[in-house]
């Protein structure tokens, strides 16, 4: 079959996925998903309103069923759904009811691989019991720690002879990709949904797909580590702490001066008060691109200045967090070298070579330990273990898009309170 773009409405309200599905299908979008959270939050209601908006698009509702097959198909089927998902992790009985109900009610099965442990094997046996289509999965949370659905996908495609579709963190640059895997359905979310212009994004993922080429974009990707960087040049400290669940903030540290933008791994550095030769130290120790942190209990005097801010630059260092005093500070300005501190005092102390560099502090609250990332603007500063840096990494780029359409839909004459529907989400009780 000509491949197919789907789009994937994975919205909690259904104003929000109508105001994007126009956009979308005006951009070329061939199919419309009423994703799963969305039937979750507006119940099939959502599939009979994209049917009575939309009447001639093939509707996919993704019910992800997973037991009491029959009566979750039909009722998909009635509210007017096209096509009805079913997970292959369901046993086979439920899987094969499922197919049963589409027969008898007029609408196409898909099987859904999301989190199957041998996806070949689960296709083969969907295609054997009658499914119409397959689709190979990458779940969201799988894409936040770096995964792509395009090795699972060659081996699917080349197993079976029914249609098979893919979702997992498409763009415009890997769309075509997908087809070149073997997908039929390329089924796009955030990359259409989380975009300021819709209909521009889907006309760049739908240009893709046919000209098999790679339109570029600079959102919507995932990293891995290597790529931490790229993500955290273009979010804000504010994604980062809500990606970090409100978390990861260094509390009492202040930028040096507006304007400031600061990211990098952390070279920890723990001295006496006031002594400075640990810290200076630390800057011919410290790689290109690195972020010294400094524990200095929080007091004076000042352990760092305008020398050590010329010696760092010569060293292509990304920035200096002190819990403690700097000094020198207009000359640090005008250098526009990335500095946090907690306290500015113009006297010094002496360098008698107490501390250690390399092991962990804690800077307020937060403990920090080197090789995590730090980053750092005009809000302050959070902290990303690297443990965990790629995942959040990803995740704070994902609040970025969601906020770049929020912002579009305020522009266009909405508010924050009317968009979000702030008053139905208020907790009862």
């Amino acid at each position: 079959m000509k491949p197919v773009l789907q789009l994937a409405l994975d919205f909690v309200d259904l104003k929000r996925a109508i105001k994007v599905a126009k956009a979308a299908l005006a951009g070329g979008v061939d199919w419309l998903e009423a994703g799963t959270p969305l039937i979750k939050s507006e119940g099939l209601e959502a599939v009979r309103e994209l049917r009575r908006l939309f009447p001639h698009v093939t509707i996919v509702a993704d019910m992800k069923v997973m037991d009491a097959g029959r009566i979750e198909v039909e009722a998909a089927a009635k509210a007017g759904a096209n096509i009805v998902d079913v997970l292959g992790a369901a046993s086979p009985a439920t899987i094969r009811e499922c197919i049963q109900a589409g027969k008898n009610y007029g609408a196409r099965i898909v099987v859904d691989l999301i989190a199957v442990p041998d996806p070949v094997s689960r296709a083969r046996q969907a295609e054997e019991w009658g499914a119409d289509l397959v689709t190979v999965h990458c779940s969201i949370d799988e894409q936040m720690e770096g995964k792509d659905p395009f090795a699972v996908l060659r081996q699917v495609s080349a197993a079976l002879t029914v249609p098979v579709g893919v979702a997992g963190g498409l763009n415009s640059e890997t769309a075509f990709l997908a087809v070149e895997a073997g997908a039929s359905i390329v089924i796009v979310g955030g990359a259409i949904t989380k975009a300021a212009d819709p209909k521009k994004a889907a006309s760049a993922i739908k240009k893709a797909i046919a000209e098999r080429v790679a339109v570029p974009t600079r959102l919507f990707k995932r990293v891995t580590g290597a790529e931490i960087n790229t993500v955290l040049s273009q979010v804000s400290t504010a994604n980062l702490s809500d990606a970090l669940h409100r978390g990861g903030v260094v509390h009492g540290l202040r930028p040096l001066f507006p304007g400031i933008k600061m990211f990098g791994r952390a070279l920890t550095v723990r001295t006496y008060p006031g002594d400075w030769a640990k810290p200076v130290e630390a800057i011919d120790i410290a790689s290109k691109g690195e972020v010294i942190v400094i524990d200095a209990g929080g007091v004076g005097p000042a352990i760092w200045g305008e020398l050590a801010t010329q010696s760092a630059i010569q060293k292509g260092l990304a920035g200096v967090v002190i819990d403690g005093a700097i000094r020198d500070t207009r000359d640090i300005k005008e250098l526009k070298f990335p500095a946090f501190s907690k306290l500015i005092m113009p006297n010094a102390g002496e360098p008698k070579g107490f501390g250690e560099i390399g092991i962990p502090v804690n800077i307020g609250t937060v403990r920090i330990e080197s090789g995590d990332w730090i980053l750092g603007d005009d809000d302050g500063l959070v902290v990303l273990p690297k443990a965990i840096a790629a995942e959040y990494a990803n995740r704070a780029m994902d609040v970025l898009e969601k906020e770049n359409r929020l912002r579009a839909e305020i522009k266009e004459g909405g508010t924050l309170a009317k968009i979000a529907e702030l008053l139905r989400w208020e907790k009862q009780g």
